[in-house]
């Protein structure tokens, strides 16, 4: 008997389990498929999918591999059809010296061969070692530099230190994930610690609802910050440094207006040269709020990079702050803040996006002018995604239009929208990863993002079935006198991570388009002297009946059974539920038609005349099997056949609500 068992005799392996398992091959390899195409070696899939399923047919393996790969890349274009050109072997110290240089931008090709850490870790981003300040290219030194770099080294104990500091005023989304995982990874991959630092300096625009939403997600992503601050924690000593510029010649207070700072050349201030004592009495004025909103600034006396001469440190506004109240009525800018409290906190690499290039210099200049500890400013290349607006106040305006419901609308790249339609947090690291540190602004394809989000789902959400287009189907030669016990392995690649048990009865429940009466060429599903097989049951059925209602529709389906090992295998399994539980199912688009909705080349009528009328459709009674429900808000499956979806927030007791995150397989219509 066991040797027997031992070369196979008696095992049926059916074309259910070799589509599964040739699917979990492919999804291993799904990423270098897409860039290799029809290059790839084909006998690895095969391989692997043999080495699942040991008495599998290996013709039955080739063809199930040939389908599912046509499915994917479509068919063979011209260069495909060119010989693979030959490439010459890298020498080892070649091959030692290549790193992650295989991200394209622009989102065409994403072949990451580092994870983030390794790619943050030590040497590779060539930043200097904290206390090294002075050796990095345009750090400008003073005579008090190495003392103060000396107590610097003394207060951290050489420790690397980062901040992610979002200004309270919105919804971080997709390209702040780059800065957090940049931020919070450089500290971690060198065994530092990172600060969350909230710019709370402008308090028209901050509500509580945004610190909240900014910590939530920063944690979601899985970091856990140092220590969370405000820059309102230090308003008493920025105020205190402002008095001391102001008391060093370095600033002055100013009465233009702020239309008169406009534009590329505005004219000098008037006041620039104001005596020193003038300016401090005027500051302590504009303190005890005896200047309306616009009469008064200080202002700082030096010349940005992009020329912008004498940017404003303090304002006059006459709004409640959310943590300090009524004790302030002027505020610090972003330009007079960041550098100091980077300072306070001894910051050893302020990390921030391109565009604040042009603030390095006023950067050192300040944190030089009060001979204050000055950190060091790096740039790297802002995350953008195609098809995607994530300007707050065009966002706002998409809720005011009523084109989305809110920031958490799972149309939008906001990081609460992607939690909610079902993002898994890995997956936005790993795409942040394959993106790699670049200097350069990088915009990506959405279908790279939902690669990797595949990639996780794939062995994360069980597999559950459901219907989205119920048809009812009637075994009437039913096997047993009440309903079965299906056993369904909760990932069919790995039935050690269990399964779970759904009913199967007389009744069933299949896709109204998985029937035809009138087939066209090449359809293999339900259709008269065609049999499907019922996924997981290893049962056949074969249509007897057709029955319509006064109008001609079909209403039901009337069919037998056998057993799938008694006769020839079909064409095709579908998947069913039966006695299944009632859901909403929506399925989600693009929100926008165009690359670029903003750009006005492209889009000339605004974002908002480009939005896709079919970027969501509601399914309000679609059935589910009952194995999901227990499921929570922001569970994950995978519905067979169908896609990844997740339970959504606005689920009730009996009436779950699913949002679809991604299909199960890329839509070549959007590579």
């Amino acid at each position: 008997m066991v040797f027997e068992q031992e070369c196979g005799v008696g095992v049926v392996v059916t074309p259910e389990q070799i589509e599964e398992a040739v699917e979990a091959a492919i999804n291993r390899h799904r990423p270098q498929l897409l860039v290799e195409r029809y290059r790839f070696n084909m006998g690895l899939l095969m391989g692997e999918a043999r080495a699942a399923l040991k008495w599998a047919d290996g013709k039955m393996i080739k063809h199930e591999v040939d389908m599912q790969v046509l499915h994917l890349l479509g068919p063979k274009t011209e260069t495909d059809l060119e010989k693979k050109p030959k490439v010459a072997k890298a020498r080892p110290e070649e091959t030692d010296r290549r790193t992650a240089k295989d991200v394209v931008e622009n989102g065409e090709t994403v072949v990451q061969t580092l994870s983030l850490m390794e790619q943050l870790r030590g040497e590779a981003l060539k930043f200097h070692k904290p206390g090294e300040n002075y050796k990095t290219p345009g750090y400008v030194t003073t005579p008090h530099t190495m003392d103060l770099l000396k107590q610097h080294l003394e207060i951290t104990g050489g420790q690397v230190r980062t901040r992610f500091p979002p200004e309270p005023n919105g919804i971080l989304h997709i390209g702040h994930a780059k800065a957090i995982n940049f931020n919070f990874g450089y500290a971690k991959a060198n065994n530092g610690i990172c600060f969350l630092r909230f710019d709370d300096t402008n308090p028209e625009k901050e509500e509580a609802k945004f610190f909240t939403a900014i910590c939530d997600m920063v944690a979601w992503l899985g970091y856990i910050p140092y220590k969370v601050t405000y820059a309102s924690n230090y308003f008493d000593q920025l105020y205190a440094w402002a008095e001391e510029l102001i008391r060093r010649g370095q600033a002055y207070v100013c009465h233009q207006r702020g239309e008169e700072l406009k534009g590329h050349n505005p004219l000098p201030s008037p006041w620039r040269d104001r005596p020193t004592e003038e300016s401090l009495l005027l500051f302590e004025a504009m303190r005890k709020g005896k200047f309306a909103e616009g009469e008064a600034t200080l202002r700082m006396k030096l010349v940005m990079e992009d020329g912008k001469m004498d940017p404003v440190a303090y304002r006059v506004k006459y709004t409640p702050h959310h943590r300090t109240g009524d004790t302030w009525c002027i505020y610090p800018t972003y330009d007079y803040t960041h550098c100091l409290c980077d300072s306070i906190e001894h910051i050893t690499h302020s990390l921030c996006t391109k565009e604040f290039q042009a603030r390095r210099s006023s950067y050192f200049w300040l944190c030089n002018a009060l001979d204050v500890y000055c950190p060091v400013q790096w740039e790297y290349g802002r995350l953008n995604l195609h098809y995607a607006v994530v300007s707050k106040r065009k966002i706002l305006q998409l809720v005011a239009a009523g084109a989305v419901r809110d920031w958490d609308d799972p149309r939008l790249f906001t990081l609460t929208a992607l939690r909610r339609r079902g993002f898994p947090p890995e997956a936005i690291n790993n795409f942040c990863a394959r993106v790699g540190v670049t200097v350069a602004q990088t915009t990506m394809e959405p279908h790279l993002l939902e690669a990797c989000v595949r990639d996780v789902l794939n062995d994360t959400a069980p597999r559950a079935m459901a219907v989205l287009e119920p048809l009812q189907v009637v075994i009437t030669n039913f096997p047993a006198a009440k309903s079965l016990d299906i056993q369904v392995p909760n990932f069919p690649a790995d039935e050690t991570k269990g399964f779970h048990q759904i009913p199967f009865g007389p009744i069933v429940f299949i896709e109204r388009t998985d029937f035809k009466e009138e087939p066209e060429p090449g359809y293999k599903r339900l259709a008269w002297g065609q049999p499907v097989g019922l996924r997981h049951t290893g049962y056949i059925i074969e249509l007897q009946h057709v029955v319509k209602g006064p109008s001609g529709c079909v209403e039901s389906l009337e069919v037998t059974c056998r057993r799938a090992d008694a006769g020839e295998k079909p064409k095709a399994f579908i998947h069913w539920v039966s006695q299944p539980l009632t859901c909403e199912i929506r399925l989600y688009e693009r929100l926008f038609q165009h690359k670029n909705p903003e750009d006005p080349a492209e889009v000339p009528g605004g974002f908002l005349s480009d939005l896709n009328p079919a970027s969501l459709q509601v399914v309000e009674a679609a059935l589910v099997d009952c194995s999901v429900a227990l499921a929570k808000p922001f569970d994950k499956f995978q519905f067979e056949r169908l896609g990844y979806f997740s339970v959504d927030p606005d689920s009730r007791q009996g009436q779950l609500v699913f949002n679809r995150t991604v299909t199960l397989k890329e839509d070549p219509g959007k590579v």
